[in-house]
């Protein structure tokens, strides 16, 4: 099968562990399969996608629950929603790699690539939830990526622009916060979630970094300014505001420009 098909198919699956094990397994055939230039969506591809379980039931962002760090009950709502945000992240990056044609074969290969390092960190998420007592769809989660994945299901540019390096790239600022608390907290249930989130902070520097990188392919092949064409998708998709603080430093190094962070503090 295609590298992109079995993406598809693994967009579909509606079982997390099936779900990390498909992606994992098309992102390693990837590695060793030539990406042929022609499209591989038909009519009907988009029945199913996204594949998700029953559960978690999903919410508005109000609704969900409560997540203090420092109660054990707590913890674990935390633990699950970021557990949440990375199921959402492995579909993200399927949808990617499997929806947008015309594109050059490595901009596939990147989105597999991030899909499997998405399932990498489900995975370590999951496995800490259940040693924590609880798993995957015990507690509520929001739709918040996945709405802004269908905003963008009809053009790559908004894609790249507004999910990647606007959306995720929100937990290069969220994640510190996270693990300072978790740090006062101090338990060891609290410090395996830091160390977790230290590999989640790293793998997502190089995952906005992809959408910055293809982000600027695409204004460059459409003759289009970044900076300013950002501003346009950034209103007419509503995307939500960005707000202070930002890990600056994570951001620099996932390739946003100087005139680009400094916009952002100006916002």
């Amino acid at each position: 099968m295609h590298p992109r098909l079995g993406a598809l198919a693994a967009l579909r699956l509606t079982d997390p562990d099936r779900k990390v094990a498909a992606t994992r397994a098309t992102a390693a055939q990837a590695a060793l399969h030539p990406m042929a230039p022609e499209p591989v969506r038909a009519a009907g591809d988009e029945a199913g996608v996204p594949g998700r379980p029953d559960r978690p039931l999903r919410v508005a962002a109000t609704a969900v629950e409560k997540r203090s760090p420092f109660t054990p009950e707590g913890r674990a709502a935390l633990v699950h929603s970021i557990c949440h945000i990375e199921f959402n992240a492995i579909n993200l990056a399927l949808d990617a790699a499997w929806r947008f044609d015309g594109m050059p074969e490595a901009y596939y290969r990147d989105w597999l690539r991030v899909a499997d390092e998405e399932a990498q960190h489900f995975t370590l998420l999951h496995e800490h939830l259940r040693g924590m007592g609880c798993s995957y769809g015990d507690f509520t989660g929001h739709d918040g990526l996945w709405s802004m994945c269908e905003k963008t299901k009809d053009d790559v540019l908004a894609r790249m622009a507004l999910v990647p390096r606007t959306l995720e790239a929100r937990g290069l600022d969220a994640t510190p916060l996270i693990q300072a608390k978790l740090r006062r907290v101090n338990t060891p249930d609290a410090l395996r979630a830091c160390e977790i989130l230290d590999i989640i902070l790293r793998d997502e520097v190089g995952h906005v970094a992809i959408g910055n990188r293809w982000y600027r392919w695409l204004c460059e092949r459409e003759g289009l300014d970044p900076i300013a064409h950002y501003r346009v998708l950034y209103r007419r998709h509503e995307a939500p505001r960005l707000r202070a603080p930002f890990n600056l430093e994570a951001r620099a190094r996932a390739g946003f420009t100087d005139e680009e962070l400094q916009n952002l503090q100006q916002d």
